[in-house]
This record gives structure tokens, sequence and C-alpha cells, in this order.
């Protein structure tokens, strides 16, 4: 038998993936937030994922209840959402998600911006937030496949670490599953005290 851990030798996690979007949830357009989310996640994690896709309108009751209904129902461990995060009068997103909380984590947000401002200074004009709820943690994120690599995944070569780095530790900390990421795509923090060795079969 191998010491070498597999990607099976890794606890399974639920994770919901969430676009809103009129139109794409009209089929209008081809929704490119879904598929750009489970690319980069299913990259980043060496977990075995379930997926739990929601593609919904910009309105603040039917965006709250699915995230309610991923955590709730779903028991999902985390829920990244994408779209609906601007000034705009429909986005709407962080309202949702502020109304399913019960504790907000501005820390989040303020790196998200502070990535996307190396890019463009309407960076300032997003409103992401990220929130616990019960032993969930979720996050909005951009609405641009790229806008949502560069947030996840940081800008190592300019000292400025993705969100998802401190993701694995924070759904550590609520109870939830343990997130293995690839060194290579994520090198997630945590303490020493934190770390878990792999499972060996």
């Amino acid at each position: 038998m191998s010491d070498v851990p597999t990607d099976n030798d890794f606890d399974p996690v639920t994770i919901g993936v969430v676009s809103v979007s009129d139109r794409a949830s009209a089929g209008v357009y081809e929704d490119k937030g879904i598929p750009a989310l489970k690319d980069w996640l299913g990259r980043a994690l060496r977990n075995p994922i379930r997926w739990q896709e929601r593609l919904v309108p910009d309105e603040q009751e039917g965006i709250a209840a699915a995230l309610r209904e991923l955590v709730d129902e779903a028991a999902c461990a985390l829920v990244l959402t994408t779209g609906g995060t601007g000034p705009a009068p429909r986005d709407v997103t962080p309202e949702a998600t502020l109304a399913v909380a019960d504790k907000t984590m501005p820390g989040f947000g303020e790196q998200m911006r502070q990535i996307s401002l190396a890019f463009v200074p309407t960076a300032i004009l997003s409103r992401q937030v990220a929130v616990i709820r019960g032993r969930a943690l979720i996050i909005n994120l951009p609405g641009q496949p790229k806008a949502i690599a560069e947030t996840l995944q940081g800008l190592p070569e300019r000292g400025a670490p993705g969100v998802f780095a401190a993701v694995p530790y924070c759904i550590d900390l609520i109870g939830g599953p343990y997130l293995e990421t690839d060194e290579a795509v994520c090198n997630a923090f945590r303490p020493k005290n934190a770390i878990r060795p792999p499972k060996t079969r």
C-alpha cells in the first residue's frame, strides 16, 4: 500500500454554488458563473465534492431562500455566490446574504476589494460580504470568471493572498469538514496545531 494520499483519502464536502443573474436565469444567455466557480474549486480542493448548483434571478428573497436551503437542507459547508454585488438597484446579493447570517466576516470583503483594486479603481463599488450561517461559510464573489479566480487565488507576485487561503481554517473553526487544498493552486493557512496528517489506506 502506498503512503501517498489520494483524493479518496480526504473528507467529502458539499459545496453550494449560486449564480445570481436575471438574464442567465431566464435563459437569455448562458451562465458562466457556476462553471467558473466549479472549475476553480475543483482544481483547488483535493476533497471529493458534492455540488449543489442554483441559478437565480436578482430578487432578494429568492436569493436568501436559496442560501437558507443550501445550508439548512442540503448541508453545504461552503456556499459561494457570484453576481449581484454592485451598486445597481437590482444588485441585492449582499442584502440577501446578510439577511441569513448568524455572524458577519468582514475581512473577506475587505481583501476581495483590495485584490480587485490592483486591476480597476471601480473595485470600491463592489459590496461583497461573507457570513456564517450555522456551520457553513457563505461568500459573495465577483461576477466575472477572471475576477472569481483572481479573488480566490490572489496575486502572489504582488503579495496579496486570495481569500480562499483562509477558508479551510474558518470552516474548521465552525465545525465543518477538513478541507485539503492543492498547494499548486491555493496554499491554505492553518496554525501548526490545526494541521491534520493525511489519511493513508
